[in-house]
């Protein structure tokens, strides 16, 4: 199929689809006032939300120049500071969950509020990176249902943050996926990550709350084919098909479990599609947004260095006037600044 005949049946497919479907399918939580008070955070999925889990020696988040606003050195957040999970647990008035892997080198006392489980590259399904799926993070949760870390009652007063941020299209087309079949493969995705978040729920989290796609086509790795000066209309588009999936998928978990919750959406959307494009369309501060902070240069990446040692990147002055650190994360400040247009949301769960 010729790709521009591709893009425009991928459209026309996505808005008869969100025409039939999006009353009474939206996961947003609008109309719900009740305000959750979280004791502990439980954090699924990969590098947007990971804050250490993620090996050392493989990964580019222990590396110089990630780190460097805070806390001023590597440390295994993808980002040259704070990361999403960083802000919601701050917004609740939690400290930053315990990384899982670093769960045998710390005293009972930090698992207070709660354990992070995300993966830096992973997905729903294996991906090309190492780490844990979407189910086998889940699976790290039951382990420590065991009396001595958590309880049903530390469940009950708890809230899940989900983030899938594309790994597994990314691995789609590495292995050779036809960007034609993509609906289909999407389909396969979003039902697989309602099955994680069910299983979330079933375990006792009181509440799931699950990332949008973020507009992937305005990521730097793909930006940089236009010397970062506008987004890829067709990954966008494509993006947008999940994200109504994931609505009705939400809408269906929410409906399942209306009794259990008193009226109370157990599964709440958090809508980093609309809040990237707001930041990065509408926020001043942030100059030339489409284009990264640290940059590889000569076929390198931020953080490496040859074998000479000498960098194979280059780096911004000021981290913070970017809202991308590298080809695919935001910085800290971008972080913030999705935060703040997500604290209406996140004040009505």
């Amino acid at each position: 199929m010729a790709k521009s005949k591709f893009i425009s049946y991928l459209s026309i497919f996505f808005f008869i689809l969100l025409a039939a479907n999006y009353e009474g399918a939206n996961g947003h939580n609008h109309h719900y006032r009740h305000r959750f008070h979280p004791k502990k955070l439980f954090v699924f999925g990969d590098s947007y939300v990971d804050t250490g889990n993620t090996n050392k020696s493989l990964s580019i988040s222990w590396k110089v120049p990630y780190g460097i606003t805070f806390p001023n050195k590597p440390a295994g957040r993808f980002s040259d500071g704070r990361v999403l999970t960083d802000f919601l647990a701050r917004f609740y008035g939690l400290k930053s969950p315990l990384p899982y892997m670093l769960r045998n080198l710390a005293g009972k006392k930090a698992f207070r509020y709660g354990t992070n489980f995300a993966f830096g590259g992973t997905g729903v399904f294996n991906t090309v990176f190492p780490g844990a799926n979407m189910t086998v993070q889940t699976g790290f949760l039951k382990t420590l249902l065991d009396g001595s870390h958590y309880s049903q009652r530390d469940l009950d007063t708890s809230m899940a943050l989900v983030a899938l941020s594309g790994n597994d299209y990314s691995t789609y087309l590495f292995r050779g996926g036809l960007f034609q079949n993509i609906p289909a493969f999407i389909t396969q995705v979003v039902n697989q990550l309602a099955i994680n978040l069910k299983s979330i729920h079933d375990m006792g989290v009181k509440k799931v709350v699950v990332t949008s796609l973020q507009p992937l086509g305005c990521l730097p790795r793909s930006t940089i084919l236009n010397s970062f000066s506008q987004c890829n209309a067709t990954e966008n588009t494509a993006v947008e098909f999940h994200n109504l999936l994931l609505r009705q998928a939400v809408a269906k978990l929410n409906n399942e479990t209306a009794n259990t919750n008193r009226g109370s959406p157990a599964f709440i959307i958090l809508d980093l599609f609309s809040s990237f494009n707001t930041t990065i369309f509408h926020d001043d501060k942030f100059v030339n947004p489409l284009k990264p902070c640290c940059m590889g240069i000569k076929n390198g990446s931020c953080g490496v260095v040859n074998s000479s040692g000498v960098k194979m990147y280059t780096l911004c002055k000021k981290p913070e006037n970017s809202f991308f650190w590298d080809t695919v994360h935001p910085t800290q400040a971008g972080w913030r600044a999705v935060y703040l247009t997500l604290r209406s949301s996140l004040s009505q769960i």
